[in-house]
Parts: structure tokens; C-alpha cells; sequence
């Protein structure tokens, strides 16, 4: 099962006909289906620490949902939203060049006035979709998501609802469930954000994770009844066991101008646009860093699918020259922002099992 599957499942059982049920899930109970995107919760978590999260561990687990490559908010919701790959949605990472901008980045979270959102992520989002055929789609998050690059870019069609506390993002919930037929996409990050500053498995990690285990158990109480709950993330994480930055003590600059993606999945961009150039920079880097990271050209990449099949034209662009992926507990720091990225203690983005899987979870409740 994989993540781009989800969604259109899920619009499926509500009628959009146009959605496919990849997933088997059948017809929506009573027309009312609640999808709670938890960041940063990865398919082990379920078995590592269920004891943290009783009501969640007594839904209907699924099994594990793969995400795609990187294994990053970014990339991992445009996949949810469109059904669609990053070969075709584009957003490839955290961070890519803008193609034909003189190396500026373009963070996918935090976005840039110069870049339309539209332009930059074309595919039409299953919300766009099932709005159109008169279901309440509904996007219940923080307020300061509402307007934001990345939002109107990959979240198009939903009704937006924001919130900063857990009892108004379960009240903004269930009135948006009030409707039928109805959808809502509730997202909260407080675990993937306790991850990084202190690592899975740290009691800042753990009393999240209690803390949202909770937030599901009170929304089984106060929702609709009828209502299918679904559980699902973007990714999970690892704990950093070595930093390696880049250029520091090492050979890894040469020939690089723009360094994009993340510690554990890098987009590495070059001064020469070459074929030539591109296999000496992978062979430096693969020479270099051996069995801790697996460093593909452009070419590679594309021949092995990483980004998925039928790459676009903005996806090529925005495509690294080369693309390193981190093994083991490897970060591979950017010296301009060492400070910053080394001081998180949990990272993602690379193809592992930890990072890359997720489960999904249900319940319908009566």
C-alpha cells in the first residue's frame, strides 16, 4: 500500500467517482470520514511504543503504508493530496533549486512571494475534486498555515479551519463533520517537532505522543457518530549517530553550487551541467562516503523510479544533479546552516524502513 493511495480511497467511499478504492475500504459508513495526519509518526512506533498510546493501539491497524522518496512533509502531502507521485506533483523535498533563478532555494514550508504556488505544484488536489461534486472538504490545522505557499499549493479546495489548541481543533472538527457527505483533514506536528529538537523516544517525544493518543480519544467522544476516523503520517524519523558536513575536511564541494533536500536526503546541484560532471561528482561521493550514503546522478534517479515513473519537465529541473541518500545514522550537514541542522536530534528523508513507512489506522465510531 502506498500513501498516494489513501486519499483517493477514502473520496471514493464518499462518492467522487472519479476517485479510485485502491484500498478496498468500501462505502463510507455514514458519509462522515475524519483523516488526522500525525507528523512525524512512523509505522514502528506502533509496536516500540504502544504503551504510550492506548487508544490509538486499539484501532484497526492496516498494515504499512510506504511513503515516497524523500520521506518529508513536503513531498509526503502533495502525495497524499493529489494521489499523484513526485514525478508528477514536483515537489521533490524540504528544499529545492527554483529552476533558472541564479540558486536560489525554494523551502517548501516556509515558500517565497516570487514562486505561484499553482505554477509550482499543477496537479489538481482530490479536495478541488470532491468540492466540485458537493462534498464538504474541510482542512482543520494551525492559523498560520491558513495562507501560506505551501497550503495553497498542495491543500487547494479545502475549507480551511485554523486552530492552536487541541479543543479548538477538535471543535473546528466536529462542526466540520456536521455535513454529510464530508471530509476532514486534521494535521497537528507537536510529535515530529519533539522529535527533532530532542529525538524519538525522549520524554519531550514520548508526552507528545501521550498527548495526542489523548486528543484521538477525546475526538472518539465529542465527533459525530458514524464518523470513520483515520490515522496515517507523512513519515517517521531516526536519531542522528554521526554528523558529516560537508566540505569540512572532506572533498565533497567540488564542483557544487547549491546544496537543497535535507540531512538525510540532498538535492546537490552543480557549477557544470554535464553528464560528465554529474558521474565524477556521484564517484567523488560515493568514494568518499561508501556504505553511508548511496549517492545516484540525475539520470539514475530517474531510471530507478526514486521520484516515481513518468517524470515531468518542472520535476527534471528542479531534480539535484546528483542526490545523496543518507544510510544508518549519517546526516550530511550543509556548512552554511551546520549550526541549525546539527542541532536536531531526530531527522528524515532518506528510503530506510523507519522513515520511510507509516501505518494507517481506523476506527468507526459508534
Amino acid at each position: 500500500m502506498h500513501l498516494s493511495q489513501v486519499t483517493p480511497s477514502i473520496f471514493s467511499s464518499l462518492g467522487l467517482e472519479s476517485a479510485i478504492d485502491h484500498l478496498a475500504v468500501g462505502p463510507s459508513p455514514m458519509g462522515r470520514e475524519l483523516l488526522f495526519l500525525i507528523d512525524g509518526f512512523g509505522f514502528d512506533t506502533l509496536d516500540t511504543y504502544a504503551d504510550a498510546m492506548p487508544t490509538m493501539s486499539r484501532m484497526f491497524n492496516h498494515g504499512v503504508i510506504q511513503t515516497s522518496f524523500p520521506s518529508t512533509t513536503a513531498t509526503s502531502l502533495a502525495t497524499l493530496t493529489t494521489g499523484q507521485l513526485p514525478s508528477a506533483h514536483g515537489m521533490l523535498g524540504y528544499t529545492v533549486q527554483v529552476p533558472r533563478s541564479g540558486g536560489r532555494l525554494l523551502n517548501a514550508l516556509k515558500w517565497d512571494e516570487r514562486v505561484d504556488p499553482e505554477n509550482w505544484q499543477p496537479v489538481e488536489t482530490l479536495f478541488q475534486r470532491a468540492a466540485a461534486a458537493g462534498i464538504n472538504v474541510s482542512h482543520v490545522a494551525a492559523k498560520r498555515y491558513e495562507n501560506s505557499g505551501f497550503t495553497r499549493a498542495v491543500f487547494r479546495g479545502a475549507n480551511y479551519k485554523g486552530a492552536n489548541v487541541v479543543t479548538d481543533l477538535i471543535s473546528e472538527t466536529k462542526t466540520a463533520l456536521q455535513a454529510t457527505p464530508s471530509f476532514v483533514y486534521l494535521y497537528v506536528n507537536d510529535l515530529d517537532t519533539a522529535g527533532h529538537s530532542d529525538g524519538v523516544g525522549s520524554d519531550k517525544w514520548i508526552a507528545a505522543l501521550t498527548m495526542i493518543d489523548q486528543m484521538v480519544s477525546q475526538l472518539m467522544k465529542e465527533v459525530p457518530k458514524g464518523t470513520r476516523m483515520w490515522v496515517t503520517s507523512d513519515h517517521g524519523m531516526v536519531n542522528v549517530e554521526e554528523k558529516i558536513i560537508i566540505g569540512q575536511d572532506n572533498p565533497l564541494l567540488e564542483g557544487v553550487s547549491v546544496i537543497a533536500g535535507e540531512p538525510r536526503a540532498r538535492h546537490i546541484y552543480l557549477s557544470s551541467d554535464s553528464s560528465s560532471a554529474r558521474m565524477d561528482a556521484a564517484s567523488l561521493w560515493q568514494e568518499y562516503l561508501k556504505d553511508k550514503a548511496l549517492v545516484l546522478t540525475r539520470e539514475q534517479a530517474i531510471s530507478s523510479n526514486l521520484f516515481g515513473t513518468d517524470v515531468s519537465a518542472d520535476a527534471f529541473d528542479r531534480m539535484g544533479e546528483i542526490i545523496a541518500i543518507a544510510r544508518g545514522g549519517v546526516v550530511l550537514l550543509d556548512a552554511e546552516r551546520a549550526d541549525k541542522e546539527g542541532a536536531m536530534v531526530g531527522h528524515h528523508g532518506s528510503d530506510s524502513e523507519i522513515e520511510s513507512q507509516v501505518g494507517l489506522l481506523t476506527t468507526t465510531l459508534s
